[in-house]
């Protein structure tokens, strides 16, 4: 890959499998579509499988369209490789991934892999502090430390000096990371490789990062679950996780070295920093991590679509450019309402002219 740092968001304990039926009941509150712009009258009948991140963006989408067209679409959130791995041998219709393909995997696919983004999302660094009331103020290079063992306690001078204002208590940082493979690590540590050159020459990037200290959760919901439990605790989760949970968020200073939260704005901010590698090239594996702006969130993430053109066929190419062209027209008001940041306006031109070509 053109040296991209590349990213994913959340990761499931279990799998999870999404089928629909166009002969639901149309609901009033599912967003119109155009019947008469599917290609065929009969039942189309597609399938995919991979992130868990977006299932529930991509399940409540699947319905809504299968209640206004003759799409069904069968969904299996079976984790980001998972999905990788299916589109390569050709399994599915579609894939789904918080992780860019490398240019390896690539190459072991017949035909050539379209990496169309669909949402946003972040990773947010949460803690377990009762007795602090405010946001705390955290720097990258600070975070990589306390991953890597070299800050132990919340009283460390490293973290008064990012939160002057507060009464850090004089205990133990108590760690917390993933336990399994995932992309929500994988958008952590390019994050933490890109800000600290000891992490960049130790754990590096990656799905499944050898963490030097603390203690493992599987998926999203373990993570959660252990810093709920443990007063002191530190970790990360995808940053609805942290808002189901109703745990606190650190404010992380970006490249213009302002704090950012991880809310629709920041996040969406940082995808607008880079609607102009959007605009240069057809490659949508593009890093949003450590991205420019005085606003942007610095651990934000595209989940991405996976389709082969080539390998499926120009019929059920064609569905899926419609369904895709449907969703960033009409699934804002869905995304937003799950918590999902939908692409800035800039980015959505840039998709839908890339789907336009698709189909050409």
């Amino acid at each position: 890959m053109k040296s991209l740092a590349l990213l994913k968001l959340r990761s499931l304990a279990l799998p999870s499998v999404f089928v629909l039926t166009s002969t639901c009941a149309r609901s009033d509150s599912a967003p119109a579509v155009n019947a008469a712009n599917t290609t065929t009258t009969a039942q189309v009948d597609l399938t995919g499988a991979g992130a868990t991140f977006p299932y529930p963006l991509y399940s409540r989408w699947f319905n809504d369209y299968a209640q206004r067209t003759n799409v069904r679409i069968n969904y299996q959130s079976i984790g980001s490789g998972g999905g990788i791995r299916q589109v390569i041998a050709g399994t599915v219709d579609f894939g789904a991934t918080d992780v860019p393909m490398t240019d390896a995997e690539l190459a072991e696919a017949k035909g050539g892999i379209e990496h169309l983004p669909t949402a946003l999302g972040a990773v947010a660094i949460t803690y377990n502090l009762p007795e602090i009331k405010r946001p705390l103020r955290l720097s990258g290079s600070v975070i990589a430390d306390i991953f890597l063992g070299r800050i132990k306690r919340w009283d460390d001078q490293a973290l008064k000096a990012l939160n002057p204002d507060l009464q850090l208590p004089a205990r133990e940082i108590l760690l917390v990371h993933r336990a399994d493979g995932s992309g929500t690590s994988y958008i952590l540590s390019d994050y933490l490789a890109s800000v600290s050159e000891s992490w960049a020459a130790g754990p590096g990037r990656g799905k499944d990062v050898r963490w030097p200290a603390g203690v493992g959760g599987r998926g999203n919901e373990g993570v959660a679950g252990q810093i709920k439990a443990m007063e002191g605790a530190f970790g990360y989760v995808e940053v609805v996780y942290a808002r189901q949970n109703f745990l606190p968020v650190a404010h992380i200073q970006n490249k213009a070295g302002k704090f950012a939260p991880p809310q629709a704005h920041e996040i969406s901010a940082a995808a607008a920093s880079v609607t102009d590698s959007l605009a240069s090239s057809s490659d949508f594996r593009v890093s949003l991590v450590n991205a420019s702006g005085d606003e942007a969130y610095p651990i934000t993430s595209f989940t991405w679509m996976l389709i082969n053109p080539k390998g499926i066929g120009p019929v059920k190419t064609q569905q899926l450019v419609q369904f895709l062209k449907w969703a960033l027209r009409e699934g804002e008001p869905a995304a937003a309402d799950l918590g999902y940041v939908p692409l800035p306006a800039a980015a959505v031109a840039r998709v839908s002219a890339r789907l336009d070509a698709l189909t050409r």
